[in-house]
């Protein structure tokens, strides 16, 4: 990763513009953190880099970036720039092209975010926050409430540091977010939860939960449910027990896991219906939610017979020839039945077990009646 990036800073160069790889992978690095978000910033303009980076992207060339896959590693690269005019809260209404690194990173919004490295892998710390990385210190590179003002999502994004960093807060910065947390009432709601899917899978969760608890964010951000949270591996685990599914934007995906992982809450993880109906990955959110063990689960997950329906060795169309039947309600009925026998081990999953088994059932629907 690291090669790679240095090989696009060498390009660039190479091409008579200045490049550094900025930010978090910097950062990371220096604290030994392995890191696949890789930024740089240079003085080249987003149509000079398209030159030298036929395949890049422009997407992103209103605010001054391109997107490049190198070596199939994915590059944002930004060119220097001032920016003014935030009415939004969140973008720039103008941004102007500049020439000095040091006056781009002014404008970034964390100090321990500035940290640089050039072409050799020599780190470049022009605003001297190395000590705050060292110190385990979160600051803003302007003053925290003008820096809050400009852009509210800073305030999600220092708890998110503060999270998964397992850094503190100046006192300046904590007074900032007190006094300017009810900017994040207008903020996106897609913004939002794209934060707090990172403060929510972090390990460190609880510290993350007990800053937004702190600051008194829980009212603004619809988390009422907060104090039902766990600790969950599993981003959607937390998501099920907030219960804010007509809140914040979820996937038909993701809406249909926690309505599920709430079913297997609402009985038993380890039983072997769930497993087989809702399939291990939900039990086993449901599971850890519960406090209940992965080689628990596992164990009875891998001592059944079966896991989903294909594994049963006979298909709807053998059991509508075998009982010269058409495809029907009591179709389904045969199958709930066949699966039931088949996961208690009451027939053994072959076929002319199976098919025994089938016209058992349906000799035996058909005198209840469940055609």
């Amino acid at each position: 990763m690291l090669d790679t990036a240095l090989k696009v800073l060498n390009i660039i160069e190479d091409n008579s513009y200045e490049a550094y790889i900025v930010g978090g992978f910097v950062r990371d690095y220096i604290m030994g953190i392995k890191s696949n978000d890789v930024d740089i910033t240079t003085n080249a303009k987003p149509k000079e880099l398209i030159k030298i980076f036929p395949n890049a992207s422009l997407d992103n060339a209103l605010y001054g970036s391109i997107t490049l896959y190198y070596n199939d590693i994915r590059f944002e690269i930004t060119t220097y720039r001032r920016e003014s005019n935030y009415d939004d809260l969140r973008h720039p209404d103008t941004i102007s092209y500049i020439d000095d690194l040091k006056t781009d990173l002014k404008r970034r919004d964390f100090t321990i975010n500035t940290i640089c490295m050039d072409k050799s892998g020599n780190i470049v710390d022009l605003l001297n926050c190395r000590s705050d990385i060292d110190n385990k210190i979160i600051k803003t590179v302007v003053s925290p409430l003008q820096s809050f003002t400009t852009d509210s999502l800073r305030i999600l994004r220092a708890i998110r540091f503060a999270t998964v960093l397992d850094f503190e807060f100046s006192n300046e910065l904590e007074e900032a977010i007190r006094q300017t947390r009810y900017l994040l009432k207008d903020l996106s709601i897609n913004r939002k939860k794209d934060e707090l899917d990172k403060i929510f899978s972090s390990p460190n969760i609880i510290k993350g939960i007990e800053l937004l608890k702190s600051f008194d964010l829980i009212d603004i951000l619809k988390l009422n449910n907060i104090n039902k949270v766990k600790k969950c591996s599993q981003v959607i685990g937390v998501w099920t027990l907030l219960e804010v599914d007509d809140i914040y934007p979820f996937t038909r995906n993701e809406l249909q896991l926690m309505h599920d992982i709430r079913e297997v809450l609402s009985s038993n993880p380890l039983d072997k219906y769930n497993l087989y109906y809702y399939g291990l990955y939900v039990c086993s959110v449901a599971a850890e939610l519960k406090g209940i063990s992965k080689e628990d689960i596992m164990q009875i997950y891998k001592g059944m017979s079966i896991h989903k329906r294909s594994d049963i060795l006979i298909d709807s169309y053998d059991i509508m020839d075998c009982l010269n039947i058409k495809e029907g309600p009591i179709l389904s009925k045969i199958w709930e039945k066949l699966e039931k026998d088949v996961i208690d081990l009451k027939v053994v999953n072959e076929k002319k077990e199976l098919i025994l088994d089938v016209e058992k059932i349906y000799t035996k629907l058909v005198k209840e009646g469940g055609n």
